[in-house]
């Protein structure tokens, strides 16, 4: 390649990338900060000329009555995009003050993420272990496989003893279940160290009914509205209203209690 060629090269590549890129080292990537805003530069820089040319003929009261009536949900902040751009932004308190912007401040300019820690000695304190159905105590006696042995054992006190058919459904109850033995940490490769529970063919209800024992809760809960019932009381006998049972309704979710914390 001739010098002019070269020259004309590199003109053409300063004029495309006025920042050109720059190699670094693995060492130096873990140096190097973040912008905390996203870009600011438009990659459709003739959007909005029809527009613009309307507002400052037609003047700002004009404009947004005509806007108005051809435009379907002026008042949306987002024109209607389902995603919002980096420089709009949006309210999160009525009263308009505080604002939150699309990645902003960007991911990567902040600190590491928050990540919840168990105490030490806990079955649980390993943060890839995401299985729910060890600790899933609410449907613990719903499963058709392992029903509630207290109720089943009750249920078999109550039919005849002389009945061949109750004999043999006493026989399997003290066999227990059947469906995943589990088999003890012993794969085909050799025996694993990892917790059973961890594994499909590894699990087994022994483990399962400890882990489940472990996660019972201690606590009787209590409805949202149990510290307001003289409050619905009052508000049902002013209006000649039959009193409820309780509170149907949730109420109004702040809009900052359903932003993502991180």
């Amino acid at each position: 390649m001739s010098a002019p060629v070269r020259k004309a090269a590199y003109v053409a590549a300063k004029t495309a990338f006025p920042q050109a890129a720059r190699a670094v080292t693995a060492a130096d990537a873990t140096k190097i900060i973040p912008n905390a805003t996203s870009s600011t530069e438009t990659s459709t820089p003739w959007e909005g000329w029809f527009t613009s040319f309307l507002a400052k003929s037609l003047g700002k009261e004009s404009y947004e009555k005509l806007r108005s009536y051809v435009v379907f949900m002026p008042q949306d902040i987002h024109n209607l995009e389902q995603q919002p751009f980096p420089s709009t932004k949006v309210p999160i308190t009525e009263d308009g003050k505080m604002t939150a912007q699309f990645r902003y401040p960007s991911p990567g300019s902040q600190p590491k993420v928050r990540q919840p820690e168990e105490d030490e000695g806990t079955m649980y304190e390993d943060p890839y272990n995401t299985s729910y159905y060890t600790r899933d105590t609410r449907r613990r006696y719903e499963d058709p496989a392992f029903p509630n042995p207290e109720l089943e054992a009750a249920k078999l006190a109550l039919l005849p003893e002389d009945d061949p058919r109750v004999k043999e459904m006493k026989e399997n109850f003290e066999l227990g279940p059947k469906s995943s033995p589990g088999n003890k940490g012993m794969f085909a490769t050799g025996h694993s160290g990892i917790n059973s529970l961890r594994t499909a063919m590894g699990t087994n209800h022994e483990m399962l009914n400890e882990s489940l024992d472990q996660n019972m809760p201690d606590h009787l809960p209590a409805p949202n509205w149990w510290e307001e019932q003289n409050e619905v009381v009052e508000w049902h006998q002013k209006r000649n209203l039959p009193v409820p049972l309780g509170r149907t309704e949730w109420g109004t979710i702040p809009t900052r209690g359903r932003l993502a914390r991180w």
